[in-house]
């Protein structure tokens, strides 16, 4: 039997408009618990080439669903090497406000939409022209009209495998257009798990050599949008 495990250290970077996921992995002792590791900041949009040390910080660990025998992923939160929280780590500014409405007993349930692309267009586009208009796509069944159903329950397994507060799936308006909801959870827990359950869906679809697109337009026309709506409700409500 193996005495060691690996670890993925999973992070946000600082790209803008928008993040995205990074990771790698750290082999560590089969008894021994995830800490702290640095990164290249200058390589993610997070540091100067001069000054480019950034810290990883785990703030949560779930078994890894693809590597098993004691794999983790590791979420972190990102500091600078004075360990205050980087400029592009908003994780922080979540907890104490998690905090300081404790008494309200915050639930979030998020609904996490995101469109599967390849070879430059959404799955279903025909390589020419356009589908037919949408109306039969939505939670729908069969080759003609679900497309990349085989990554979207390869993922819901996986999310239930690692433990994570994945509630459902279904798919949506357009075609090769899907959703996961993630909830109902604390404000924290929620995001951890919504983050986590992106960079499963990444690492699946790249297995099967599709991209996950997060873009609220993804196809210009009428093509429905994406987004990940948010339903909020307090102990009062």
């Amino acid at each position: 039997m193996s005495s060691v495990r690996l670890a993925e250290y999973i992070w946000v970077d600082g790209t803008r408009p928008s993040p995205q996921l990074r990771s790698k992995t750290r082999v560590i002792k089969k008894e021994e618990e995830p800490s702290i590791w640095g990164f290249d900041g200058s390589s993610t949009n997070q540091a100067e080439g001069h000054a480019s040390d950034c810290v990883l910080k785990p703030v949560c660990t779930v078994p890894d669903p693809s590597r098993r025998n004691g794999s983790i992923l590791v979420l972190c939160e990102v500091l600078k090497t004075n360990m205050d929280p980087h400029e592009t780590n908003t994780r922080h500014w979540c907890v104490e406000a998690a905090y300081r409405y404790r008494n309200h007993h915050s639930w979030f349930g998020l609904e996490q939409e995101y469109t599967l692309f390849r070879d430059g267009r959404p799955l279903g586009f025909p390589e020419n022209g356009y589908p037919a208009p949408q109306g039969q796509y939505y939670c729908s069944a069969g080759a003609s009209n679900a497309f990349g159903r085989e990554i979207v329950e390869e993922h819901l397994d996986a999310c239930l495998e690692a433990g994570l507060g994945i509630s459902g799936i279904n798919a949506e308006v357009m075609p090769g257009q899907w959703e996961f909801q993630v909830g109902p959870l604390g404000p924290t827990e929620v995001s951890d798990h919504l983050w986590l359950a992106r960079y499963l869906l990444e690492r699946i679809a790249e297995k099967h050599g599709v991209s996950v697109c997060w873009a609220p337009k993804p196809v210009k026309g009428d093509w429905n949008g994406a987004g990940c709506h948010t339903n909020y409700s307090t102990i009062e409500m």
